[in-house]
């Protein structure tokens, strides 16, 4: 042989044989040569044309560049992979005579049928066989991610002294001091949070000030590592002292997601200089693993529940009034037929419970998934106010495309060629051995204690192995991984509470919120991505008994003494700042009117008073 290379010889007249080739020819690159067997056959006379016809021939070079062993079949395959660095299938079909006979039977059912695989190589793969690059995606993505917490920092900001100041509904400096107190050194394991070097309402606006600077450097690819780091830092630390107020899915799923996002930036000063390189696959499959994880659980959990209203497929038929914040769209899709939402509820369980299997599909079922979600999480957010909960899963659904998706948007553009992500570490080969074992252990981590919390939520808690158990209670303050899946019981009215204060205890007069429904005649209104989350909260409490609400009884001394930063939560201080001697707190069934009362006296909403939330209370002195 000329070049001294092994040759692999094939049929250049098999459109699957051709497709294939063009994986192989970019994983191996230049250690392998590729010719027809209509090209080559006259040069290697030794192999009948049976041969060629019947598999692909690898001829590997002898001592002095002569004509040595010749291979075929899936040995063939594997041997010219393997020449190529891919040495893990030769290994298995040389060490494994089961692997190797398996192998082998499998290629002779795709040869004598390579029309038939053809045609599934295009429908899985596409015309384009090669390996999906992700070198823009990942960036887009950790852009995107950075754009989350961009939104979630500055949306908790100009609630925060109201939420947790010192003069706020639940001041989380006194509830540090209380935390020490009772646990002493633990409480810096157990409360993560960089409060502990102060929680006074300068520092809480400090840290959500870091945090928004934070995101934006993130979002321009300013020192990718080191912001993303900081991010997560940040809000943990507001997560952790937020506690009820920041109790939701969308919280840790942001949480989780900034860890995956810490392991995905690369080193250097600016993303650009290194946007060539190649993001690590598995912590890209992460990505897909958390995806996959939260689309699957959120359809598993509802039929799990034993909720009728979900097998019966009504649930959708009440969803628009009860979800906790509808918007003006919600009024309007309510008064859909009931056959409307019976087949939106079939559609949305084909989405999230076959769906998610495509994930880990090749590359058309994966674009499939992508689209699936995408678009389904666009119509909720038509529909309502889930903060940033489906932008963020919108930015997930990046990692299931690839830059020849991405460069058919305009401006984009092609992407360059790509190094692979073992190389982030400049080159230094030991500095890139360490930090690829380094990754591997913490993927491995994070794959142990999702798949325990994946199988905890849908009833397998026997089959989880006790160290996985304890590492999941060991990291659980620090929610790198997470447990999900929403509405698993749909709630099928709205109760709705109702603030009222009276400086005499006759004339009573209530106070409103933002965004919660309160004046039947108001329009609801989108907020999202923002999360007013008093208003969220007040959705919560509506369900329960106000003395099992600490969070309540303390909203309502605070109303009491006049807290400007709690009343700046609300829409409007009927008091301005005289806080009333008295207040109290009333309970409404709410539900969308009808076309008719929307026509005739401009009402969004109905109720009728179901009796006292909170007795009277008197703050005389």
């Amino acid at each position: 042989m000329a070049t001294g290379r092994p040759t692999l010889i094939y049929d250049g007249q098999c459109r699957f044989c051709r497709l294939w080739i063009e994986r192989w020819r970019e994983l191996t690159g230049e250690a392998v040569d590729y010719r027809t067997s209509q090209e080559a056959a006259p040069e290697f006379p030794a192999i009948d044309a049976a041969r060629f016809e019947a598999a692909v021939q690898l001829v590997e070079a002898g001592d002095g560049g002569q004509e040595g062993r010749l291979r075929e079949g899936a040995d063939a395959v594997f041997a010219a992979l393997e020449h190529g660095g891919r040495l893990w299938p030769a290994r298995l079909y040389r060490g494994l005579p089961l692997f190797a006979r398996a192998s082998e039977l499998a290629y002779r059912f795709v040869a004598a049928n390579r029309s038939f695989a053809a045609l599934l190589t295009v429908a899985l793969w596409g015309r384009d066989t090669r390996r999906p690059r992700q070198v823009r995606v990942s960036a887009v993505l950790l852009s995107g991610i950075g754009l989350v917490y961009a939104i979630a920092f500055a949306s908790l900001w100009v609630q925060i002294e109201g939420l947790v100041g010192s003069e706020g509904i639940l001041p989380a400096a006194g509830w540090l001091e209380a935390v020490h107190e009772r646990l002493g050194p633990r409480a810096y394991r157990a409360v993560p949070t960089l409060a502990w070097l102060g929680a006074s309402d300068a520092a809480l606006n400090l840290l959500c000030a870091a945090g928004v600077l934070a995101s934006l450097a993130m979002i321009g690819g300013f020192l990718p590592r080191p912001a993303a780091m900081l991010c997560w830092v940040l809000y943990l630390s507001l997560y952790s002292i937020g506690r009820v107020f920041l109790s939701f899915q969308w919280d840790i799923l942001l949480l989780e997601s900034g860890f995956l996002a810490i392991l995905l930036s690369p080193r250097g000063w600016r993303r650009r200089r290194v946007r060539d390189v190649e993001p690590r696959r598995a912590v890209m499959w992460l990505f897909r693993w958390l995806l996959f994880r939260l689309m699957l659980l959120s359809g598993l959990v509802k039929l799990l529940s034993g909720d009728p209203a979900w097998t019966d497929l009504e649930a959708l038929g009440f969803h628009y009034y009860t979800q906790p914040l509808p918007a003006w769209t919600s009024w309007y899709v309510h008064q859909l037929p009931g056959a409307f939402h019976g087949l939106s509820t079939l559609v949305m369980f084909a989405i999230e419970l076959v769906l998610p299997f495509f994930v880990f599909m090749p590359r058309r079922p994966r674009l499939t998934a992508f689209w699936g979600f995408v678009v389904f999480q666009l119509l909720i957010m038509a529909t309502g106010n889930y903060t940033f909960f489906n932008l963020l899963t919108v930015v997930l659904c990046l990692s299931l495309v690839d830059d020849r998706w991405l460069a058919r948007l305009p401006g984009v553009g092609a992407a360059a060629s790509s190094t692979r992500g073992d190389t982030l570490d400049g080159g230094r080969p030991r500095a890139a051995m360490a930090a690829k074992l380094g990754v591997a252990a913490v993927v491995a981590c994070i794959v142990v204690m999702s798949s325990a919390q994946f199988l905890s939520r849908i009833g397998l808690r026997a089959w989880v192995p006790r160290p996985a158990i304890t590492m999941v209670r060991a990291t659980a303050p620090f929610h790198l991984t997470s447990s999900y899946g929403l509405f698993s019981i749909m709630t099928k009215t709205r109760p709705e509470i109702v603030i009222e204060g009276s400086r005499d205890g006759k004339h009573w007069q209530a106070y409103e919120f933002r965004y919660k429904p309160g004046d039947p005649r108001r329009r609801p209104r989108f907020v999202q991505p923002h999360q007013p989350r008093l208003d969220w909260q007040m959705w919560f409490a509506a369900f329960g008994d106000y003395r099992r609400q600490g969070w309540f009884v303390a909203f309502m001394r605070r109303l009491a003494a006049g807290s400007p930063s709690v009343t700046a939560l609300l829409a409007v201080d009927p008091f301005a700042g005289r806080p009333p001697e008295r207040l109290r707190a009333r309970l409404y069934h709410y539900e969308f009117s009808s076309p008719e009362e929307r026509r005739d006296k401009g009402m969004w909403w109905r109720r009728r008073s179901k009796g006292m939330y909170m007795p009277e209370l008197n703050f005389a002195r």
